[in-house]
């Protein structure tokens, strides 16, 4: 039996905290499902058909630089502050997201409003299958919206940029923590993207987002994050840069540090599908 993390309501929180709080007026939910192509899912249908109760969908997608070549890139600061007055979410809003895989999409969305200044946002641990097996509420009724205002300050120190982590890979003043499984770190599986390279920025380490999770899609306690980490050989006292293929489960590695209290860490937004398609930028294959 695993020991349930505690409730923290900047990183992480409960099924069973999130049923407490569910009719708190200043709470707000986001159903934030997205899936790989070619996963036969589509996450703004599951949640038109059934959602927790009072959740709006986040479309990564579209709440995104859609100016971008790389997919769902951070968004102008203008465009995230009219998406969320949009969706009635504002100033003073306690926000928790959470996705139907368990613990995927919803750290990249949890990881985005860190960046927009916004601190008071979870991940539901263990999202829409732990919230459907512990036989809880849903919907599929749409909450009534009334327009809110946020205020915004762009974290900028917690993105990165190519040129910073080409020059971080360079240095090794930062430890690069890449989320893609094993055999892509490795570059003995293909990229999912037509004409992408294989392989992993050089020095990075690799920790497979699936390691930090335990059976039932809940992220592992605080020692079991750890031993995730140092079995990849990720020196924790440098600060640390989170990479995979497009910036989704990035952001699982990303909350992953912050639960053991790292906080210099940043995420780099392009991930793979930029650092793999220009053919200047080094590349390294096999194990770290």
């Amino acid at each position: 039996m695993t020991t349930p993390l505690q409730d923290d309501p900047q990183t992480l929180v409960s099924t069973e905290w999130l049923a407490a709080h569910l009719k708190d007026p200043d709470l707000r939910i986001f159903d934030a499902s997205w899936y790989l192509p070619g996963s036969d899912r589509d996450g703004r249908a599951e949640y038109d058909i059934a959602h927790i109760p009072g959740a709006r969908f986040f479309d990564i997608d579209e709440i995104a630089d859609l100016r971008s070549d790389m997919p769902h890139t951070v968004p102008p600061v203008e465009k995230f502050m009219s998406r969320m007055r949009a969706m009635g979410v504002g100033d003073g809003h306690q926000v928790v997201v959470y996705d139907g895989s368990g613990l995927f999409s919803a750290a990249r969305v949890w990881w985005l409003f860190r960046l927009m200044g916004q601190k008071n946002i979870a991940v539901l641990d263990g999202g829409m299958p732990k919230w459907i097996a512990e036989g809880r509420k849903i919907t599929d009724d749409k909450p009534l919206i009334r327009d809110r205002h946020m205020t915004v300050s762009r974290q900028n120190q917690l993105v990165r940029d190519v040129t910073q982590v080409a020059r971080a890979a360079k240095l090794g003043d930062h430890v690069i923590i890449d989320a893609r499984a094993a055999d892509r770190f490795t570059g003995d599986a293909p990229e999912p993207r037509e004409g992408m390279r294989s392989g992993h920025i050089p020095g990075s380490r690799n920790v497979p987002y699936t390691t930090l999770l335990n059976a039932d899609g809940t992220m592992k306690d605080a020692d079991g994050i750890r031993a995730a980490f140092d079995a990849a050989g990720v020196d924790l006292s440098k600060p640390a840069i989170t990479t995979c293929g497009s910036g989704v489960t990035a952001a699982i590695l990303s909350l992953a540090l912050e639960r053991i209290g790292k906080t210099d860490h940043s995420l780099y937004d392009g991930s793979w599908s930029e650092w793999g398609m220009y053919d200047d930028l080094p590349i390294a294959t096999g194990a770290a």
